[in-house]
């Protein structure tokens, strides 16, 4: 079994993460890139669904198990590597030539929570799991790339609370806020998911075309304004 896989259903691609609390590190990076090059290649998907195998958790964001002691054995090269690669699966997310929808099944924590900003619309499951960005508690400093994300998806008044207080918000509260498209009983998450992708038979080069002129600075952000920040190799955490 791989850590990511996916299955056609019509003309949408379900994307399965299967690592655990699938947290990012090289491996599953890299694992999810290779699915989206094989989805994009080799299928006719219009839209693409990301989902978790996971009981309780859609993503739990940066594995700081593996990250912080790279960091703290000198291993720059690796940390840059890891997070030229972590904007690498933001950006194929935010612009893939597919309408994205992350049907969000559990918690979505940090980096994690910032991914699925990254998508075109979230459905969320209604009766568990938090949107939680609680990097101002862990200490990590947010990139401009990352600020890029999460202010296309959530509204400044609300993501100035998230930011700063690094609180927790419930699917209801998601979907009150526009953060989520809807909240939806686990039973029923997938179904309505799936009746909405399929709605959504548009043609690969215009959606591109789109999503490309719409987040031109974010794309630059995560392209350029970020580069800065991982070449200097001064990773602030904790």
């Amino acid at each position: 079994m791989g850590l990511i896989e996916y299955a056609l259903n019509e003309s949408v691609a379900i994307v399965t993460l299967k690592s655990g609390e699938n947290r990012f590190n090289p491996d599953f990076l890299d694992a999810f890139i290779s699915v989206m090059d094989t989805v994009e290649k080799e299928s006719d998907a219009r839209t693409l669904v990301v989902t978790s195998a996971h009981e309780k958790i859609f993503s739990n964001g940066i594995d700081l198990e593996w990250l912080v002691p790279v960091i703290k054995r000198g291993d720059i090269t690796a940390a840059k590597q890891f997070f030229y690669k972590l904007n690498e699966v933001y950006k194929r997310t935010l612009v893939s030539p597919m309408i994205t929808v992350a049907a969000m099944n559990g918690h979505a924590f940090a980096g994690g929570a910032l991914w699925c900003c990254a998508f075109d619309f979230r459905f969320m499951r209604s009766d568990r799991g938090f949107f939680c960005l609680p990097e101002v508690d862990l200490g990590i400093p947010f990139l401009p790339g990352m600020l890029g994300l999460m202010k296309k998806a959530i509204p400044m008044y609300k993501l100035e609370e998230l930011a700063f207080l690094g609180n927790r918000l419930t699917a209801q509260e998601c979907e009150a806020h526009h953060i989520i498209r809807k909240a939806c009983p686990i039973e029923t998450l997938m179904d309505e998911t799936l009746d909405f992708a399929k709605s959504l038979n548009k043609k690969r080069g215009i959606v591109r075309e789109i999503k490309m002129r719409m987040h031109r600075e974010i794309v630059h952000a995560l392209d350029v304004e970020d580069q800065p920040y991982i070449e200097s190799g001064k990773f602030h955490i904790g």
